[in-house]
């Protein structure tokens, strides 16, 4: 039987959707096996049912892989380095929208410094090791391996609420990645290299780069993947009025 979805509410197997939810986590070491292109059309047309307000759909995607991503790679890597050579560099290198807070305060520093602190445990590296901290740093700009890469842009012209809209379609290809076995990782770090990033994709003057994401199968045998971030209770951030 067809449904109409328009009219028709499926049966949700509520098990499957609430695996897909908590099985999502930001992997940061990939398996060099590739993915489909229809699978990562599908995973886009399934995302592309986020809501967005008066449906103005204001997501842009763009997909690398083999050359155009190992092109990227060398470029951001490149430039990453020359800018730890010379920190004044920076001023080349600004992102375009504050996506961390000027001024950091409890209790989201906290929590900040026990991801940072947690995942550097877990790798080994101890503070002070700034040839490692790079290097993992660096990770980020290889797309922790993965095949496939993935740039979020926007419309300048568009608002701050669109970036509410933007975050949802995102959380739809986090989620839809997990029932075809994918994991992917967020990544908030490209956000620096825009000038780098728009002209090799290809974006026009009109685009602000949302941010980028690794997509690919986790690899298993990798420690890193084993890092996963704790979750305040429910109690904590909720107000029952009644």
């Amino acid at each position: 039987m067809t449904l109409n979805p328009q009219t028709e509410l499926p049966a949700i197997d509520t098990a499957s959707v609430e695996a897909a939810i908590t099985s999502r986590m930001s992997v940061r070491a990939f398996l060099p096996r590739p993915v489909p292109r229809a699978t990562l059309e599908h995973l886009l047309a399934v995302a592309s049912r986020a809501p967005s307000g008066t449906n103005t759909q204001p997501w842009k995607v763009y997909v690398l892989q083999g050359r155009s991503r190992d092109a990227l790679v060398d470029k951001v890597c490149t430039a990453h380095d020359a800018l730890r050579a010379d920190p004044s560099l920076a001023a080349q290198y600004k992102e375009a929208y504050d996506y961390y807070p000027e001024k950091w305060i409890s209790p989201y520093v906290d929590r900040r410094r026990e991801n940072g602190w947690g995942l550097y445990g877990l790798l080994g590296i101890t503070k002070g090791d700034k040839d490692r901290m790079h290097a993992q740093h660096q990770r980020n700009f290889r797309f922790f391996d993965a095949p496939v890469g993935l740039m979020f842009t926007i419309d300048r012209v568009m608002g701050r609420g669109s970036l509410m809209d933007y975050g949802m379609f995102m959380q739809n290809i986090m989620v839809a990645a997990r029932a075809h076995g994918l994991h992917t990782c967020p990544q908030a770090a490209w956000n620096g290299y825009a000038s780098i990033i728009l002209p090799h994709i290809g974006a026009g003057d009109n685009e602000m780069l949302v941010c980028g994401m690794s997509l690919g199968y986790a690899d298993p045998d990798e420690a890193v993947n084993g890092f996963h971030t704790p979750r305040e209770p429910v109690a904590s951030f909720t107000q029952w009025l009644e």
